[in-house]
């Protein structure tokens, strides 16, 4: 009966994307990306004689997660195949270019024939699943080809349906991993209660991919041109929400300070109107780009960034970091700003992301449910340089700490691939 359930769930979720297609762009693609999927595949993988890896990843998010044990998995293992799948058009539409994998396609919905053909035509050796990816058929599937399963940067919470009393058929998905591993203690003894087999604590990959992407980081003058050695807050992923809450702050704050602003979705309008409710001077960068300094004669106050792939590398200019999402679903990545030893603030709904709770507890973060408690909380860093210091190192040293997931990735991979063709 649980199997008939979540079946019909994925049929209905298909016809829902499909009803929607027409009006909604982020569905169409959805529905688009997957038309022909089978042929598509069979040619696209035609001419492959390689051993192939199959990594998949629910979006943009998950894929930064994974990408450093794909880069891993690369340079130990040059002669094998990477397949990446996305399930989400934001993932897709972004990384479809990934020059780290060989081949990267859409994971076609999780019936049972879908997951039958693709896995007769992939042919993996190994299969990884980041995070929250469990579907019941492939899964199945892949153990009946023999072929072992990870799970890795998983996080498990009481609450979800695995370990509710109704949670049978959802356990019994976990246990078809070959091997979980898990970001913290509570995820290994959630699974050893419900025993799963081959659970590890291996802790966060994103947290080496977020050192990976500071040590890359590239220069950005007109960030530091517009800066002028002011104190700077760089507000990453804002939603509309989160703008409510700080707009009223930033017409009020009366101490110097720059502010960029990076939305998380680029539309217009929401840009518009921020900057008709902003009442110092704002800029978008499409309307700098190309200087190297701003006209002194225009003391802007707020830089809108108004493109897409800049954020992690504007951090490294800011005092301060405010993390958007806290207003809404959930949280936003703030270890890319805490990599950088700045002390965050973001909004409440922060409570189901482990590292947000971690920097709230050690002191490096601080969350607000308005306008009034964001102005106290970043007015007593504004004021106190010990403080700001204090929080910075505090943040830095919480990402330093938790390095070194992905080789623990890696030496699961090594022992379910003895035969491995390893570069020195």
């Amino acid at each position: 009966m649980s199997k008939l359930i979540y079946l019909t769930g994925i049929h209905l979720y298909q016809f829902l994307i499909w009803l929607v297609s027409p009006v909604n762009p982020k569905a169409r693609r959805w529905v688009k990306g997957r038309q022909n999927w089978l042929p598509n595949l069979k040619a696209l993988l035609h001419n492959n004689t390689a051993p192939l890896v199959w990594f998949h990843a629910a979006s943009l998010g998950e894929f930064e997660q994974g990408r450093p044990v794909m880069e891993a998995f690369r340079a130990q293992y040059p002669t094998h195949k990477i397949l990446l799948t996305f399930f989400s058009p934001s993932g897709y539409e972004v990384r479809k270019n990934y020059t780290g994998a060989d081949y990267i396609v859409y994971l076609p919905a999780d019936t049972p024939a879908n997951a039958q053909q693709f896995v007769a035509v992939v042919k993996p050796v190994l299969a990884f699943f980041i995070k929250y990816e469990f579907w019941h058929f492939y899964l199945s599937e892949l153990k009946i080809a023999g072929v072992p399963t990870v799970s890795f940067s998983a996080i498990f919470r009481p609450s979800q349906i695995f370990f509710r009393w109704y949670g049978g058929f959802y356990r019994a998905i976990l246990r078809q991993f070959t091997h979980l591993l898990v970001q913290n203690q509570e995820s290994v003894a959630l699974l050893t209660f419900i025993d799963s087999q081959k659970v590890t604590l291996a802790g966060d990959t994103r947290f080496d991919r977020v050192t990976q992407v500071a040590a890359a980081r590239r220069d950005i003058p007109l960030a530091a041109a517009f800066k002028r050695g002011d104190p700077l807050l760089v507000i990453g992923s804002a939603w509309p929400a989160d703008m409510d809450v700080l707009i009223p702050f930033l017409n009020q704050f009366t101490h110097p300070l720059k502010v960029i602003i990076a939305p998380h979705e680029l539309h217009d309008a929401d840009i518009e109107r921020w900057c008709s409710q902003l009442t110092k001077p704002s800029v978008r960068y499409s309307q700098l780009i190309g200087e190297t300094s701003l006209p002194s004669t225009i003391p802007f106050n707020q830089l809108i960034i108004d493109n897409v792939g800049m954020l992690s590398s504007l951090y490294q200019y800011g005092e301060y970091a405010y993390i958007g999402g806290g207003f809404g679903k959930g949280l936003h990545n703030s270890l890319e700003a805490a990599t950088f030893g700045v002390p965050l603030l973001f909004g409440p709904n922060y409570t189901r992301f482990q590292e947000a709770v971690a920097l709230v507890s050690e002191g490096a973060a601080f969350p607000v449910t308005t306008t009034t408690e964001l102005t106290a909380a970043l007015s007593r860093l504004y004021t106190n340089p010990d403080l700001l210091a204090k929080t910075g190192t505090i943040s830095r040293d919480y990402v330093r700490r938790n390095i070194g997931a992905t080789a623990k990735v890696m030496d699961v991979v090594d022992a379910i691939l003895p035969e491995k063709e390893k570069t020195h």
